[in-house]
């Protein structure tokens, strides 16, 4: 699937305002994960998304117009902020969004591979389970660590893990990387899948989304 036109339509404190009524993909997870510099690497803009060091600078649902058709959205990280009042807020934005959110198709959670999951994504995932909420995982940061073995072992780590849950194993999304460029062309295609089932499916009261 071939990306033409990416814009920027709003960023937003709330849930309930709909511009159109296209699917939306969101891409979640810890603060300073990578969910904005994926979102540029996927659209091919460097400057689409706004990317920054700091940890908790994104409190707002930001949408991008993909082909006219449908939207990657940009939540805040979970996690990190420096008041507690703007994490308690932030939090509740997020929860709103994925649990409540209709246009949501597929939630994307980013996975920083370089480490151990943590115990602030495992948290996150069992509100996921709670709620019956589907789900990706996209692997992130794999052109931080160079050591294949400590990559394999982190990300086996992280399936025992879910499995642990009680969670079925989502689709995963292996080894992307936005600085070596590998990785877009399977999200791309899943996406691009997805939104083939969705126009099969229009005007049905709900969607039967395939789990890979």
């Amino acid at each position: 699937m071939k990306i033409f036109s990416v814009k920027f339509k709003r960023s937003s404190k709330k849930i309930n305002i709909l511009i159109d009524n296209y699917p939306e993909y969101a891409f979640a997870g810890r603060s300073n994960v990578g969910k904005s510099s994926l979102i540029n690497y996927l659209t091919n803009r460097k400057k689409m998304a706004r990317v920054s060091s700091y940890p908790g600078s994104t409190q707002s649902i930001n949408h991008f117009l993909i082909n006219n058709k449908w939207y990657l959205i940009d939540l805040p990280g979970y996690g990190f902020f420096s008041e507690k009042k703007i994490k308690e807020k932030t939090q509740k934005l997020i929860s709103d969004y994925i649990f409540h959110r209709e246009n949501l198709i597929c939630l994307f959670l980013l996975i920083d591979c370089r480490f151990f999951i943590q115990k602030i994504d495992i948290d996150f995932i069992q509100k996921l389970n709670d709620k019956k909420k589907k789900f990706c995982i996209v692997f992130t940061k794999i052109d931080k660590l160079n050591n294949h073995s400590i990559l394999d072992k982190n990300i086996s780590f992280c399936i025992k893990k879910i499995e642990k849950i009680g969670f079925d194993i989502p689709v995963c999304f292996f080894k992307v990387s936005t600085k070596k460029k590998y990785g877009r062309k399977n999200i791309i295609q899943y996406i691009k899948k997805l939104n083939k089932v969705i126009d099969s499916q229009s005007g049905k009261q709900k969607l039967i989304i395939p789990s890979s």
